[in-house]
């Protein structure tokens, strides 16, 4: 008997583990008789890689936590004072462990499917009204992606709303007040637009004609706080749209921006109990007067009804606005930063208005004292009126910055002679003393402070808030640690997730975001970190980052990967800039044509037009293909002027197009450059790549092929890789000056030529450890079998479903790629049911419901991901099959055909154990159509909402109490 003495369990096998029966099964029901001989079938030869993935071999678990381990260690965490929107914060341990922590609330996806996800969707609710209340607004969405890219969409939703005598103008005037990085992505944003930004001191603002919008920063990056409410009237009287960006926990004790009459206000809530995490992912706000309602970007949550007449939530108004109307479309936002509004909102919920401004006053107080004392050592400080940002001036700052480091504190440092000072909830008396010290060394001197632990703090005149906020019940009750535990379980009992079961979103890659890979998050060696921090603090990171890079370039072929964009949109956005930047320096600047086929993502289109570029359409054929005919003749009528070509592969249809080299050549033919869509990574990593097939640009969504978790809609990561011609035009950042941002071909570092995408230089950084543990602990290998695993898995719910749906698309050789589509438009014509009634059916059977109605409408687009095990493949396709069986009774007339269990979908308890039941089938039927649901059933918390109901009465935050008063109990 021979024993091994190897003790080391594959994480691949954890990951997509396949019993050996259970593949043979699957094999057999496919028709094939291995799993290879499916590849074959499936991805065409002419695109598959000459070798194996060039990878470091998988390390275990345990292996891979303790070398990362290693690397964490060699991030230093300083105290930091650096400010410029990212601070240091506590995050209640009650939070970090029941939100950030808990797979119920990362794992899920975005509301879509409202009547399973009233627990996030009322958070966000939370969230919304928080941001009212606290800016003074009439309405704010559920986040936007950092508080840089928001204040671009302010600048954009301006310029799209000019009307009247502004109709024509093009100035953006921008504050110099306002952060650096703020700057930076505004430009970069504005000048394919044709917008001219122009960045000054407010007090040199000539409001002329020209000017459509200003964005000023209120307090200023340097700590200045001041009233603009005579300012923003001056502006509106010419006609001018004023947008402000705000320090939230300033607005809990200083005059809110809303009330100096501002038109948008903007900003980030990552000080509301969300790590620095060198840089994201933090929830951006945007609030805004209700005139904006229609143009407001990103999601907001609305109140609406369900079927029995109960108030429930949902996602209203322009939600979708880049599917639907594509290259109208004023934003190209897909996605938003809800796990972490839903922290911040939390943060806001456990402390209630009460401690949030004792957290607020004790961060001004400590900010007032150290000016005080920073003044009485003969120090000059640069404003009197601030809020936690105090500037020092007519000093040596690398005396400061030599006596800082030895105490491990970081200061921004202005110039030779300035350094600003910012203070946050964790700052405390002694750091003050610590402050004291450090300046008084500098001037050679010793201090030694004996603090009391109050100080006199007045307000600046007329500065002080006098209104009162979030008033309402929600942020006045839960402030034990049993009263929020109890709260937030409530909430995530009301919402499905992968802790339930598979969802098997087309184009959304829900896949196993393995515990393992979510660890690292909350280390504080990555969540404690300033993204502006000096590099020498940051090795691990830069190791991370390092790593990272050469992997997803040997993954795409690519030769440089830039890590900053912080969604898939956003990378889509970046990869166009690139391209352009590209043209650019060519001297064709007239190349500004995008070719897109007809089945592309919404946000194609919508990306195009924010770089600047003109739509062009590219038909598809009856098989869902790109139609190379249409292609050939668009390309060669726009040679001239042709940029790009936006492609997404395997196609939007779920199918690995035969001709997508041709395709490539007839692009790079006619001048210009290919850009991949890389939603459908999942089914390339190991087979084939992007740079293998032609493409010269490609986003890769970390949150769907590499494992960063939705969130219930975000965080979500883009990064870009591109061909070394390519890589010159990649994005910088303004604060890493001389720092490590992109590698070129050659491995040396530089800027890149386009402004920056995002407010921090690496994006979400301090979710990066997740794919960098994905791809560590699979290794080339696995990663290439996740691949096959994913098409072996469609491939067998298509040969289970095909015999009772259409299947709307395959390949040449009758396989799908790791996605289908369903096609269930003709229920409506035999029986009545909508492509929704199935969605909603779904829920009663334990289910979330795939895509639906996209690419096409009327249909469901499914992919299974490589995670799933047969038996859960199986009952997703039994629950399918179950539901056609109960259109058939509907167009056989066993069922009627208005009153049914698809068009009452779904159902509720309260619904079923209500002692009357009028409805012509059984109370079993309605909510245990088969046996595995009676043993795990999950209970929708609501019916049918809606939608249109919600839309005509829209409310977008909690009402005040008043408003309940007179309600009958």
């Amino acid at each position: 008997m021979t024993l091994s003495l190897i003790n080391r369990e594959r994480f691949e096998d954890r990951h997509h583990g396949k019993i050996e029966n259970n593949l043979h099964l699957m094999l057999q029901k496919i028709g094939v008789s291995s799993i290879n001989e499916l590849i074959d079938q499936t991805v065409p030869q002419g695109i598959r890689l000459p070798k194996p993935l060039q990878l470091p071999d998988a390390l275990s678990e345990k292996e891979f936590l303790e070398q990362f381990r290693v690397i964490a260690n060699k991030n230093q965490i300083f105290k930091s004072f650096i400010g410029m929107g990212y601070y240091d914060t506590i995050i209640p341990n009650v939070i970090l462990r029941n939100i950030l922590e808990n797979p119920a609330w990362y794992t899920a996806y975005t509301p879509y499917q409202a009547e399973i996800a009233q627990g996030r969707l009322e958070m966000l609710f939370n969230f919304q009204t928080m941001i009212c209340e606290l800016t003074g607004m009439e309405m704010a969405n559920a986040s936007l992606l950092d508080e840089a890219t928001a204040a671009a969409e302010a600048m954009s939703m301006f310029f799209g709303m000019r009307k009247g005598q502004k109709k024509n103008a093009k100035t953006f005037l921008v504050a110099d007040g306002c952060f650096p990085q703020t700057i930076d992505v505004v430009i970069g944003r504005g000048i394919p637009m044709g917008i001219d930004i122009k960045v000054m001191p407010v007090s040199e603002m000539i409001l002329s004609e020209d000017v459509f919008g200003i964005l000023i920063q209120n307090p200023e990056q340097n700590g200045l706080v001041k009233d603009y409410t005579g300012f923003i009237e001056d502006a509106h009287n010419e006609g001018i749209q004023v947008a402000v960006a705000v320090d939230l926990l300033s607005q809990l004790i200083f005059k809110p921006a809303g009330e100096m009459g501002a038109d948008a206000v903007l900003g980030t809530s990552q000080r509301f109990g969300v790590p620095m995490g060198n840089g994201g992912p933090h929830a951006a706000f945007f609030a805004v007067k209700e005139v904006y309602k229609r143009q407001l970007p990103g999601r907001i949550i609305g109140m609406s009804k369900d079927a029995e007449g109960n108030d429930a939530y949902r996602m209203a108004l322009q939600t979708r606005e880049q599917h639907i109307r594509r290259e109208k479309a004023t934003s190209n936002i897909c996605t938003s930063q809800v796990l972490l509004a839903v922290i911040s909102a939390a943060y806001a919920v456990y402390h209630g208005p009460a401690g949030l401004k004792a957290i607020a006053e004790r961060t001004y107080g400590l900010a007032r004292f150290f000016a005080n004392s920073v003044q009485g050592l003969d120090f000059k400080i640069i404003h009197h009126d601030f809020f936690d940002t105090v500037c020092v001036d007519l000093i040596d700052a690398a005396a400061v910055k030599a006596a800082a480091d030895k105490r491990k504190v970081n200061l921004r440092y202005v110039d030779a002679d300035t350094v600003c000072v910012s203070f946050d909830e964790t700052k405390t008396l002694e750091d003050v003393a610590t402050l004291l010290e450090i300046f008084a060394e500098a001037r050679g001197e010793r201090v030694l402070m004996n603090l009391k632990g109050e100080v006199d703090a007045e307000y600046p005149v007329g500065l002080k808030r006098t209104s009162s906020y979030l008033q309402h019940e929600v942020f006045n009750t839960h402030h034990t640690e049993h009263e929020m535990l109890r709260y937030l379980k409530s909430l995530e009992s009301k919402d499905l997730s992968l802790v339930h079961s598979m969802i098997s979103l087309g184009s959304c890659t829900m896949k196993l975001n393995a515990t393992a890979e979510m660890i690292p998050v909350t280390w504080p060696e990555f969540g404690n970190i300033h993204p502006f921090a000096p590099a020498e603090q940051t090795e691990g990171y830069h190791e991370l980052f390092k790593n990272l890079q050469a992997w997803l370039c040997e993954i795409t072929g690519f030769d440089a990967m830039s890590l900053q964009p912080n969604s898939g949109a956003q990378g889509e956005y970046a990869g166009l800039m690139v391209i352009r930047a590209y043209h650019l320096s060519r001297g064709d600047h007239q190349r500004n044509v995008a070719l897109i086929p007809s089945s592309a993502h919404g946000t194609n289109p919508a990306s195009a037009v924010l770089a600047g570029m003109n739509v062009v359409v590219v038909a598809c054929d009856e098989r869902g293909n790109i139609d190379v005919a249409d292609l050939k003749q668009k390309a060669a009528a726009h040679a001239e002027n042709l940029s790009c070509l936006m492609v997404t592969y395997p196609s939007t249809h779920g199918v690995f197009e035969e001709s997508i080299k041709e395709v490539c050549e007839i692009i790079h033919a006619n001048g210009g450059r290919v850009y991949m869509d890389g939603a459908n990574m999942n089914a390339q990593v190991g087979l084939t790549s992007p740079a293998q097939i032609g493409a010269d640009v490609c986003h890769l969504n970390l949150h769907k092929t590499f494992c960063i978790p939705h969130g219930g809609g975000g965080p979500g990561m883009g990064p870009i890789g591109v061909v070394a011609d390519l890589a010159p035009f990649l994005p910088g950042h303004v604060e890493i000056k001389g720092r490590k941002t992109q590698p070129s071909q050659s491995g040396d570092y530089s800027f890149g030529s386009i402004h920056a995408v995002s407010a921090a230089p690496w994006g979400s950084a301090s979710i990066l450890p997740i794919s960098y543990a994905y791809i560590a602990m699979m290794g080339g290998e696995g990663l290439t079998n996740a691949t096959k695993f994913a098409i072996l898995n469609a491939n067998y719910m298509k040969a289970r479903l095909e015999e009772h749906f259409p299947i709307l698309y395959t390949g040449a050789n009758g396989r799908c790629a790791h996605e289908m589509i369903v096609d269930c438009r003709a229920f409506k014509q035999t029986a009545g049911v909508e492509v929704e009634d199935i969605a909603k059916r779904l829920m009663d059977y334990g289910f979330h419901a795939p895509t639906v109605s996209f690419p096409v409408a009327g249909t469901l687009m499914i992919e299974p991901t490589e995670s799933e095990s047969k038996a859960e493949l199986d009952r997703f396709c039994d629950a399918m099959i179950a539901i056609r069986r109960e259109i058939a009774e509907i167009e056989n007339g066993e069922a009627d055909k208005e009153n049914n269990v698809l068009v009452n979908a779904p159902h509720t308890m309260n619904v079923v154990i209500n002692s009357e039941w009028d409805r012509p089938y059984s109370r079993e039927k309605a909510a245990f159509p088969l046996t595995y649901v009676r043993n795990n059933k999950f209970w929708p918390s609501v019916s049918r909402i809606d939608s249109a109901y919600g839309d005509r009465n829209l409310i977008c935050s909690c009402l005040p109490m008043e408003a309940y008063e007179d309600v009958p109990a």
